[in-house]
């Protein structure tokens, strides 16, 4: 059971897993079917066996973390956790189609030749092919990461809630850097439309230029977003769940300051882009155990790669 798992540092090191996961094969979420603790993960569980309470008016101070040589273990986790939550609720995952985990530092994907022209075939005719083959060129990930200066004595009286608020900012702020890097990716195309003044016919040209795939997005700046906002044909405009805003014709219009306000990129996030990394966050695990934070790192590699060209269009506004 859960309040029986030895915690110490080296189940940070354990080779292709993270700290969750070796948690978990000591402690599987499975055993808890049926019973009060059946909705927390084998982290969670460690929490409430050491009374840590890391979010409510009843947050504990970070200090708690630091009452045994065990709860400090979990501090690492929690860092990262916070970091990866604000990473991870980002518009990255409302753009990229797949996620990809590769083992090194260069990625060599599949490429699509689909260049014949689809149509009927008479009877004794050979069908029209479609290739998938290797890619030549491989993709360099690139390292984005952060330095965090914090020392033990500067946080230890602070609210772990207010605490992870803090990093959950760090990780929206890093995702937004790795986005530019796919917005550049995703705006390199031969051909696009243009327009001198944004309206919104041009809107409709945009999403009229696809085919066989769906407008299902476009990624504008701020300031475009704002002046798509105000449109007088946007005064009804439906909101989504999570509060974006959809144009009449069933495209979400995803804001981010990765945009430059010259470029609207329309998608169809099921086929145009591929999130290749070869690592989760990573964080120095044994300094923040040992109470040295006064350089924490964050760190990530990834790069970007376009699946399907054709579910990808952009649209130019003339400077």
């Amino acid at each position: 059971m859960y309040n029986d798992i030895k915690l110490e540092k080296g189940l940070y090191n354990l080779s292709g897993k993270s700290f969750t996961s070796a948690l978990e094969e000591l402690d599987p979420d499975i055993s808890y079917s049926g019973t009060p603790l059946a909705g927390l993960d084998a982290y969670e569980r460690q929490l409430r066996r050491f009374n840590i309470k890391v979010k409510g008016q009843e947050s504990d101070k970070v200090e708690k973390f630091f009452s045994s040589t065990e709860t400090a273990v979990l501090f690492p986790e929690f860092v990262t956790r916070s970091i990866r939550k604000g990473f991870d609720d980002t518009v990255l995952s409302a753009i990229c189609a797949v996620k990809t985990v590769c083992d090194s530092g260069q990625y060599l994907g599949c490429v699509l030749d689909d260049s014949v022209a689809y149509g009927s075939t008479a009877q004794s005719g050979e069908l029209p092919a479609s290739t998938i083959k290797e890619g030549t060129n491989p993709l360099v990930l690139e390292k984005f990461g952060r330095i965090i200066n914090a020392s033990y004595e500067s946080i230890r009286s602070q609210r772990i809630d207010v605490f992870g608020v803090m990093l959950r900012s760090i990780g929206v702020k890093l995702a937004n850097t790795v986005i530019k890097k796919s917005f550049g990716i995703l705006s390199s195309v031969t051909e696009s439309v243009t327009t001198d003044s944004l309206t919104y016919a041009d809107l409709a040209k945009l999403y009229g230029s696809f085919n066989c795939f769906e407008m299902t997005s476009i990624i504008v700046s701020p300031k475009i977003a704002s002046e798509i906002a105000a449109m007088s044909q946007l005064a009804d405009a439906k909101i989504s769940e999570d509060g974006r805003m959809m144009l009449p014709f069933g495209c979400e219009i995803i804001k981010s300051s990765s945009a430059d306000d010259n470029t609207i990129v329309g998608i169809d996030k099921n086929f145009a882009l591929e999130f290749i990394t070869s690592s989760d966050l990573i964080m120095e695990t044994d300094r923040l155990i040992d109470r040295q934070l006064d350089k924490m790192s964050v760190s990530i590699t990834c790069g970007f790669r376009k699946i399907t060209p054709d579910a990808v269009k952009v649209l130019k506004i003339n400077a």
